[in-house]
């Protein structure tokens, strides 16, 4: 017996020898690097790429990235979990020192696929990743970057380097890696295919669900139906009093979902702020004006065909409004 509990005793120590080896080397190693890689790409810059990018840049870029000086000079996420760090946005402006003027559109194409930087730095999960925006999405984004719009020029304001916490840097080397890039080009689906279209918009473009499924740690970028409690809300974000804030349940659930609200009533959500009851949302939910009846239609019609999640949010900052 005592054979067997000092057997025992070397096997905890053996454990616990591993796993403080394993937390060293994450803690040393950092944020993962992979091998630098980039895609041949030359976007041409029209009005008409132009102005795709800066619909889907009003609500993927400019929320995060507009700085102090009102161009997308980076700025601290202080929406983000506590728990994720001190991270701040980067300066993705024209300036060739600060910004991406230097990068070439291949190199940008690769980062918002994979989440990787054209030296195979990896961004971790704060960042968000576009491995299912079409091309023509996609190519639209870059051209808003090479615009003469004001937003993008040149800004010398440097990026604070982020502080990242163990648990990322922990989940970068389980969870959260390098996004395969796609072998064959991306089509987004005929708008008039309702389901498709909004399946699209929620997952592709406009990337509704990270923020309404259960957490940001358990999200699965690449299959975002795999995401636990996908659509369900109740991610914790922070609002700009400080104050912790609970996403909604975009599902159809009655009772704590979105199951006895119309069209008319999401579309007021979505381009007027205020939900079903008239109160206003709360940041960090955006307005997003920009979005076609067609596209809200869209996305209504695609939140009815996902899992019914019952999920009721803590709504106690209510009790502010």
């Amino acid at each position: 017996m005592k054979k067997f509990f000092k057997g025992l005793l070397y096997l905890v120590l053996a454990v616990v020898v591993l796993i403080g080896c394993f937390v060293a080397y994450i803690a040393i190693d950092g944020i993962p690097k992979y091998e630098a890689a980039t895609v041949e790409k030359k976007i041409e810059v029209t009005p008409e790429k132009v102005a795709i990018g800066a619909k889907i840049a009003a609500v993927q870029c400019v929320v995060c990235h507009r700085g102090s000086d009102g161009k997308l000079s980076g700025r601290k996420l202080s929406e983000l979990p506590p728990e994720f760090g001190e991270i701040y946005s980067a300066n993705i402006t024209q300036s060739k020192t600060a910004g991406i003027a230097n990068w070439t559109d291949g190199e940008l194409y690769y980062l918002l696929r994979t989440g990787c930087k054209p030296d195979g730095q990896y961004i971790p999960v704060y960042m968000p990743k576009f491995p299912h925006m079409s091309e023509s999405d996609m190519e639209g984004v870059i051209a808003w970057l090479r615009s003469d719009n004001a937003e993008v020029q040149a800004s010398e304001i440097a990026k604070v380097p982020s502080k990242p916490s163990m648990l990322v840097k922990f989940l970068s080397h389980v969870a959260f890696k390098k996004i395969p890039l796609n072998a064959e080009p991306i089509n987004a689906p005929d708008t008039n295919n309702l389901p498709a279209y909004g399946r699209y918009l929620v997952a592709g473009r406009y990337d509704c669900y990270p923020c309404h499924s259960a957490d940001f740690k358990t999200l699965n970028m690449e299959f975002p139906e795999k995401t636990p409690g996908y659509c369900g809300g109740g991610n914790m974000m922070v609002n700009l009093n400080g104050n912790q804030i609970f996403t909604a349940n975009l599902t159809a659930d009655d009772a704590t979902g979105i199951g006895t609200w119309t069209e008319e009533d999401f579309r007021k959500a979505l381009h007027e702020g205020v939900n079903k009851e008239g109160k206003s949302l709360r940041d960090p939910m955006l307005r997003y004006n920009g979005l076609t009846n067609q596209e809200v239609k869209a996305i209504f019609t695609y939140l009815r065909s996902v899992p019914v999640i019952k999920n009721k949010v803590d709504r106690q900052w209510d009790k502010d409004l």
